[in-house]
């Protein structure tokens, strides 16, 4: 087995214990922390590194280079050691110590950015470099790379109908770079123009969400389109962080926030809908990534030793 084919073809796993509180009406989620690099964009990684190989523009000699918030840097640290290739990484600073940690033991420079400008000023500062140095770098450019959303248009989508029976009636995850999103959607529409798909998106611009974002307060990827999803909900970060407790707590499902709050939006959903809907969500990384962050640790439930969950 090649170890690129250790991306994708992830379980779709059953919240029983979550979709108990609904009237006939299930959710189901993608467990992507089992791909390779262990998170979703290990998808879109391979894609986009795949394409650059196959184009020329990543060939012997060059690093890869990109923004991220964690997880496409991980997954590019990862493939980029597979493939042969140096890999930097701009990168809030205020990123969990978790993923900064694994990303140096991966083999990748990181770049601290300026936490109040998050994701986009890690953005800018990538772009600047690399198009300050093309010789020297391949810029995948996650948020306006069309192999982005395409990887999930040939493999998540297909996956989920697949491993549904063709029985998904609604589609619901966050956005960040919007790939998952708009490509797993786009092929479950051809499949069914009545399956619902749903945006979720932080109900504040200043949120803990990690790895989503609040479309209207930052830089839109290249291939968003606002006028597709059927409907936008909002996650309130708070809600969020006590359903990745839920996860690991009913579910034994130890994943991270924008897991949380991916699935908080399910549930929601789901009191909305009639008995027989069948709800798909994506549960994007492992709680691994973020046992430093103060969320699992709840003030009533906390003994005289300080631990939490």
């Amino acid at each position: 087995m090649n170890i690129f084919d250790l991306v994708g073809n992830t379980p779709l796993v059953e919240l029983k214990k979550i979709s108990s509180e609904l009237a006939g009406v299930s959710i189901w989620a993608k467990a992507e922390f089992r791909n390779l690099s262990g998170s979703v964009k290990d998808r879109a990684a391979r894609a986009m590194l795949l394409e650059g190989i196959a184009t020329g523009q990543l060939r012997p000699g060059k690093t890869i280079i990109d923004a991220s918030s964690g997880n496409t840097g991980i997954a590019y640290a990862v493939l980029g050691a597979v493939l042969g290739y140096p890999v930097t990484i701009y990168l809030p600073a205020n990123a969990s110590r978790e993923r900064k940690t694994i990303l140096a033991c991966c083999g990748a420079t990181v770049v601290e950015t300026s936490p109040l400008e998050s994701s986009d000023g890690a953005y800018l500062a990538a772009k600047t470099e690399a198009e300050a140095h093309p010789e020297k770098y391949f810029w995948p450019n996650q948020y306006n790379n069309d192999a982005n959303w395409k990887a999930h248009y040939n493999t998540t989508g297909v996956e989920i109908w697949e491993q549904t029976g063709g029985k998904v009636t609604h589609f619901i995850t966050g956005m960040g770079t919007s790939g998952t999103f708009m490509g797993t959607s786009r092929r479950l529409k051809e499949y069914n123009k009545n399956i619902e798909v749903v945006a979720v998106q932080p109900d504040s611009p200043f949120h803990g969400i990690e790895g989503t974002k609040h479309m209207d307060s930052t830089l839109r990827p290249g291939f968003y389109d606002e006028k597709f999803p059927d409907r936008f909900v909002t996650a309130n970060t708070e809600a969020a962080y006590e359903m990745t407790r839920r996860l690991a707590r009913e579910e034994g499902l130890f994943v991270g926030v924008s897991s949380g709050a991916n699935v908080q939006a399910a549930l929601d959903l789901g009191r909305t809908l009639p008995s027989g809907s069948l709800i798909v969500t994506m549960l994007c990384d492992s709680g691994f990534r973020y046992l430093s962050d103060e969320f699992w640790c709840v003030p009533d439930e906390v003994a005289g030793d300080g631990e939490g969950i």
